[in-house]
């Protein structure tokens, strides 16, 4: 079982260090690090490489985060083993081995993350991000509100220990990563979410 957790473990933050939008943006010749923002995410791939690399970005992370979760799920069988995983996956995004140990905001990673393990209340949480992104066109304050609500939503419909711990921790993160963002909201001078 621990050579399994090892293993499992090690794939999924490999998995979680695939930096999709650096990948798209070199396949045109473009450091995504060195424009925009300088995030790998989806938002500044959308930004400087156009709205279907933005998707292609979004896709690519969400599922690389869902993927890892379903390989622990598949080799491990229960949670906190697969909560391991997430996490992992998770800080891969964030401290990549393919980018020196530097990453994103893991905000897609973490969703495909968390869809898998606790699908109804990241649905919700979802929705908030929505709500907030439609409402205000501002995708960090959408990013930073679901991800605050996340361990909340998990802890109100009952959900694994595990699962409200990994919740919390990739809630944790999201927002401190959001730190330049929250001082640009509370400045008014945050970018509003547009695409080519």
């Amino acid at each position: 079982m621990e050579m399994e957790l090892i293993i499992t473990g090690l794939v999924a933050y490999l998995l979680g260090s695939i930096p999709f939008g650096v990948v798209l943006a070199r396949t045109q010749k473009i450091n995504l690090t060195e424009h925009g923002s300088g995030n790998i995410g989806a938002t500044n791939a959308a930004r400087v490489l156009g709205k279907k690399a933005g998707v292609l970005t979004l896709i690519g992370d969400l599922l690389k985060g869902m993927l890892a979760v379903f390989l622990a799920d598949h080799f491990l069988k229960e949670p906190t083993g697969i909560a391991i995983a997430g996490a992992l996956a998770f800080t891969g995004h964030l401290y990549s081995v393919f980018l020196k140990f530097k990453g994103g905001k893991g905000v897609a990673t973490g969703l495909g993350v968390l869809l898998y393990v606790i699908p109804i209340p990241t649905l919700c949480a979802t929705g908030i991000f929505g709500l907030i992104l439609w409402s205000f066109r501002y995708v960090s304050l959408g990013s930073i509100l679901s991800a605050f609500a996340i361990p909340m939503l998990a802890w109100y419909f009952k959900e694994p220990q595990p699962y409200i711990l990994l919740s919390s921790f990739i809630a944790i993160f999201i927002i401190e990563r959001h730190h330049a963002n929250i001082k640009r909201l509370l400045t008014g001078t945050e970018n509003k979410f547009k695409s080519k």
